[in-house]
């Protein structure tokens, strides 16, 4: 890509950064959107998050994937291109690479572009012959992958991340990862459960407080490049289980009435005002699978892991 449309696209990123705020913080009760968590020291929240005891989701799906892996090289022969979206840290692709040795291009997808370079460097010393090529983007939108690459290729989603969006707009994510992957496309998805309250709401409020920190940080993430005041000890993580709805929820609370400033605008919030900052919808495989129908997939395997506590499942193009 040159220069100017590097920088273009930064100016539309950061455009769309500060609108998507502004939508936010105008709405009741007050929101942001989450895919902000994730600038760089956010990732590192995220992967501390990931080694507590609390957080099963991530060491469930990790215990699962190298013998789904194992099954991939008997379903997937045709030596396709991986394309993972929100990739992060790069943890979970090297178990499905050891196993399919004829990918030749993996293209992980993340919005936090300097934390994805650095996770990228080691993964081509790690498989030789492979081409690593990150893009920063906003992986729910639709996107154009270089040309050098397959028209087969294999999404990879993995995590429990397709829970953080309602229902309708897993739908469109699940469109728009169609439409990025073209018509051959298979995708591996990581998706959480319904399963016990206790055992969700503690996965949402470790002991050591780092999903505290990591709520807050969406703050100074928004300061940075929105221009705003946020005082992020002001405010409080508050994460609980809304079974009705069938998701975590995670809050921000204001500890008192205060101001904020975002660019031009003023934001009052009053004591005990939450921003929502992220939920976390859970599904039944029955659940989940009416979803990616409504999306133009349909299902080719599955996975359940012990005790039922989170699922993968292979899905095809159905379109």
């Amino acid at each position: 890509m040159q220069q100017g449309a590097k920088c273009l696209q930064d100016k539309n990123s950061e455009d769309n950064f500060l609108k998507d705020v502004v939508n936010g913080l105008s709405q009741t009760p007050k929101s942001l959107p989450s895919k902000y968590f994730y600038d760089t020291q956010g990732s590192r929240y995220f992967d501390e998050i990931c080694q507590l005891k609390e957080y099963y989701p991530y060491r469930t799906e990790l215990a699962m994937l190298p013998e789904i892996a194992k099954d991939l090289a008997h379903i997937v022969k045709d030596g396709r291109d991986i394309v993972e979206f929100g990739a992060g840290s790069l943890v979970k692709i090297r178990l499905l690479l050891q196993h399919l040795p004829n990918t030749r291009h993996y293209l992980p997808i993340d919005i936090a572009g300097d934390h994805l370079r650095t996770a990228s460097q080691p993964l081509r010393q790690e498989f030789e012959g492979l081409s690593v090529l990150p893009i920063e983007a906003d992986f729910t939108r639709q996107i154009e992958l270089p040309e050098q690459t397959s028209s087969k290729r294999l999404g990879f989603f993995p995590g429990s991340t397709i829970g953080n969006f309602p229902p309708e707009q897993a739908i469109d994510f699940l469109k728009s990862a169609r439409l990025t992957l073209g018509s051959a496309a298979t995708l591996l998805i990581g998706v959480d459960t319904k399963k016990s309250p206790q055992i969700l709401h503690q996965a949402y409020n470790d002991v050591s407080g780092v999903t505290m920190r990591f709520n807050r940080n969406i703050l100074h993430h928004v300061n940075r490049h929105c221009g705003s005041d946020f005082n992020p000890e002001l405010f409080d993580h508050y994460a609980f289980y809304n079974p009705i709805a069938g998701r975590v929820e995670m809050h921000l609370i204001s500890q008192v009435a205060q101001s904020v400033s975002v660019d031009e605008y003023t934001f009052t919030f009053a004591r005990n005002e939450s921003i929502h900052t992220e939920n976390s919808h859970k599904y039944s495989p029955e659940e989940f699978l009416s979803l990616a129908a409504q999306a133009g997939w349909r299902k080719l395997r599955q996975w359940i892991g012990e005790e039922q506590m989170f699922a993968v499942y292979l899905l095809q193009n159905s379109e």
